[in-house]
């Protein structure tokens, strides 16, 4: 006989997958939305096992890191090649990856962009004010991430024997830490090539001037930032450092920046009247950042392994 224990965990997997199913049904004229749990997201983790205070609120694990959830987008058109290109979305406080998805027009986005890359968006804190991402934090949680990420799609039918490409890992507000220890410990530097930071260089500002430094020949930097979001001072700080260093450095305020100079240059700063909750989607942000990208057109044909799509 089953405990009540057991099966209100039944229960819970039951809405969990209902949930799913109908968040797919959703964006399916888009493409093909995959929710499944991985063992390698950043929940649970043993720092958050026993819940965590921010000042005197107490967020427990069961409700705000217990969830394993990882969204995977595959838009239309998408051509698996030898290699799969990424982008890694990285929320910020008090949000999930449903209202993520809603709130800032994602997959609507980013299937605008027509970009041959997959889309994944992985659960956080769920509705906490916390920027800690626990397994991605760990030294090589992202290598391990990204490998899983791989089998999971080998698994759905959505690529065959692919390696990992090229990753742009993409946060706003609170994403900016787990970004930040990606690109100190991750695993994958080899293949990050872009960070793009939505009102979020809140500090550890060292760290991606660290990964830039190292392999600026080959990589983008984009920070966005508004009047009242928290990141302004920290963010004409590091352009007054770089300028007392002489580095070069393309600033704009959006929408006037221009387009060839964001495409071109690898350290872009832009200022926006646009507020914090706003700032990806209002003027077309992320969808603008994506069509600059190194991510190649779903017209260009890649490299292939045999053929797969999503019709």
């Amino acid at each position: 006989m089953r405990s009540l224990y057991a099966t209100l965990a039944a229960f819970g997997l039951l809405i969990i997958s209902s949930s799913a199913e109908t968040l797919s049904e959703k964006y399916s004229p888009y493409g093909n939305l995959i929710i499944t749990p991985f063992e390698t997201a950043p929940y649970p983790h043993p720092e958050r096992a026993k819940g965590h205070y921010y000042h005197t609120n107490f967020l427990s694990a069961k409700e705000h890191y217990s969830d394993s959830t990882v969204a995977m987008f595959v838009p239309k058109g998408f051509h698996a090649g030898k290699t799969i290109d990424f982008l890694v979305h990285f929320h910020g406080w008090g949000n999930n990856v449903t209202r993520a998805f809603d709130h800032y027009h994602l997959i609507e986005q980013f299937s605008a962009s027509e970009r041959n890359a997959i889309l994944i968006v992985p659960q956080g804190p769920y509705d906490a004010q916390d920027s800690f991402d626990g397994k991605l934090e760990d030294t090589n949680g992202f290598a391990r991430f990204m490998n899983e990420a791989i089998n999971v799609l080998e698994k759905k039918g959505v690529t065959r024997h692919a390696r990992l490409g090229k990753i742009i890992l993409s946060g706003h507000s609170g994403g900016y830490e787990v970004i930040s220890s990606i690109l100190e410990r991750g695993g994958l530097n080899d293949h990050v090539r872009e960070v793009w930071l939505f009102d979020a260089l809140y500090g550890r500002t060292e760290k991606f001037v660290n990964w830039w430094f190292t392999n600026d020949n080959r990589t983008r930097f984009i920070d966005i930032y508004t009047e009242h979001g928290g990141t302004k001072e920290e963010t004409e700080n590091l352009m007054a450092s770089l300028k007392k260093q002489a580095i070069p450095f393309y600033f704009a305020k959006e929408p006037a920046a221009s387009t060839e100079a964001i495409t071109k240059n690898k350290l872009v700063f832009l200022f926006t009247d646009n507020s914090h909750d706003v700032v990806m989607q209002n003027n077309n942000t992320f969808l603008n950042f994506l069509r600059t990208s190194q991510l190649s057109s779903i017209h260009t044909e890649p490299t292939r392994s045999p053929r797969l799509s999503v019709k």
